[in-house]
């Protein structure tokens, strides 16, 4: 096997394999707040950890992996992430778990920095378009895999069984790395590392996502306010220091990739927490089973992973401002959709729902991405790529921090039993109700990127 397939084995791997645990878990949820007894609040910081650790770290790693090599950032990554998930799968409370789960994270944030860049220098630009087509299907086959596979894993051998399944698979690609893979790629040797401005760009994201679980006390809107600060201070320095960690020029001048990344950030902020939502939803409200609930939740990402590829190639053809805005524009109807939700709903507009959700996604993801990678120099497709997943990530947080302050006002710091169940629904309503704007004002970002070509 050479080189090149080897890299694409390995960045396909890792790509299935963080989308997996993610989804997995998500149904495994009921399961977890059970066993540890915790709050709906102190049960979504279990998915949201996680997120926010690769976003504190993604950009910082991208730009170490560029500095010091990207094989040597993506093994340790490799090798951190199957760490915490064997001490995931033992922890015994609350506060472990979501320790482990910020491990996890860190790990992430190092496979994600770095995966698609290796793919990138060892892909010539004919056969780029290709091999990350590959990457992005293996992605969206972790999620789908992951409600059927955690929900059957849940059911027979308890939540811990999710993160035992995917130790061997960590394990391959380990091998992979240290038998097959040659050479090492730092295309930024010798530039210095913006440790300033890494710990800044932390501090602020770490204060606005914590910020916002503390919603509605007053102390949330203090903390959120010190890393919106704490954001313009990043901006501020990026723009004097002479070796920055994000270059903001990007930013400032190139409409198409500042729209782009909006519309991404909107979309993600809009979508992520659905999957969480639904999956409380139907086990707590409905009575489903970890498995069925599973299934269910599983026609989004499959008609996403069918259309995604499909959304790219039309992309190359029709201008991705048109296809992207039509995708944001069905989703939004999606989630309209949601807002009707009752006790009494049938599962079937659950599925029409989700399946719409899906079909808009797909047509925003791909075309958007090009959009983005279409829009820079060569010289920027590592920043421009670590831009993108640092905004997906801060939207997925979003996401769930809207469901966190919407628990926090509903429902409190309390167990979802019965008695709870009537203003749990109310509160999905909300939410589904925000989600659903925030995706309309999305359609508006997406239009006035202008045109990529």
């Amino acid at each position: 096997m050479n080189n090149k397939n080897v890299v694409l084995l390995i960045a396909t791997l890792s790509a299935f394999l963080a989308p997996f645990i993610g989804s997995s878990i998500n149904i495994a949820l009921p399961s977890i707040g059970r066993e540890f007894a915790m709050d709906a609040i102190l049960l979504s910081w279990v998915p949201t950890a996680y997120l926010l650790a690769i976003a504190v770290f993604l950009i910082p790693f991208g730009r170490i992996a560029d500095i010091h090599g990207r094989k040597k950032i993506f093994t340790y990554g490799i090798l951190i992430y199957t760490i915490a998930t064997i001490l995931s799968a033992i922890s015994t409370s609350a506060t472990m778990l979501i320790a482990f789960r910020i491990l996890h994270g860190i790990g992430g944030a190092m496979i994600f920095g770095t995966g698609v860049a290796i793919l990138t220098s060892v892909f010539p630009v004919g056969e780029r378009g290709k091999a990350l087509g590959i990457t992005v299907a293996a992605v969206y086959i972790g999620l789908s895999l992951g409600p059927v596979l955690g929900g059957l894993l849940t059911q027979h051998f308890g939540w811990r069984s999710i993160f035992w399944a995917s130790v061997p698979l960590s394990l391959i690609i380990i091998a992979a790395i240290f038998w097959k893979l040659k050479g090492e790629w730092a295309e930024a040797k010798g530039e210095k590392f913006d440790l300033i401005g890494s710990i800044i760009y932390s501090l602020a994201l770490i204060a606005l996502i914590y910020g916002l679980s503390l919603l509605p006390e007053i102390a949330g809107i203090w903390t959120i306010l010190i890393g919106i600060l704490g954001i313009l201070a990043f901006i501020w320095w990026e723009k004097k220091t002479k070796s920055p960690v994000l270059n903001i020029k990007l930013f400032e001048d190139n409409a198409v990739f500042t729209f782009s990344n909006l519309a991404a950030l909107i979309s993600y902020s809009a979508t992520f927490a659905v999957a969480f939502l639904l999956s409380l939803y139907l086990q707590y409200t409905k009575g489903l089973s970890p498995q069925n609930a599973g299934l269910i939740l599983l026609s989004m990402p499959v008609v996403q992973a069918i259309f995604s590829p499909l959304a790219g190639r039309l992309s190359d053809r029709i201008e991705p401002r048109i296809l992207a805005s039509v995708g944001m524009g069905l989703t939004t109807i999606g989630l309209v959709l949601f807002t009707f939700l009752d006790q009494n709903t049938a599962i079937v507009f659950i599925l029409v729902s989700l399946v719409i959700i899906g079909f808009g996604f797909a047509l925003f993801s791909s075309p958007n991405m090009n959009a983005i990678m279409s829009s820079v120099e060569k010289r920027f497709y590592g920043v421009a790529s670590a831009t993108l997943a640092t905004m997906r990530s801060i939207g997925m947080m979003l996401s769930m921090g809207i469901a966190m302050v919407i628990f926090a006002v509903f429902i409190g710091r309390v167990e979802i039993t019965p008695e709870y169940y009537p203003v749990f629904v109310r509160s999905l309503k909300v939410a589904f109700v925000i989600f659903a704007a925030l995706c309309f004002g999305g359609i508006f970002a997406s239009l006035a990127r202008g045109k990529t070509r």
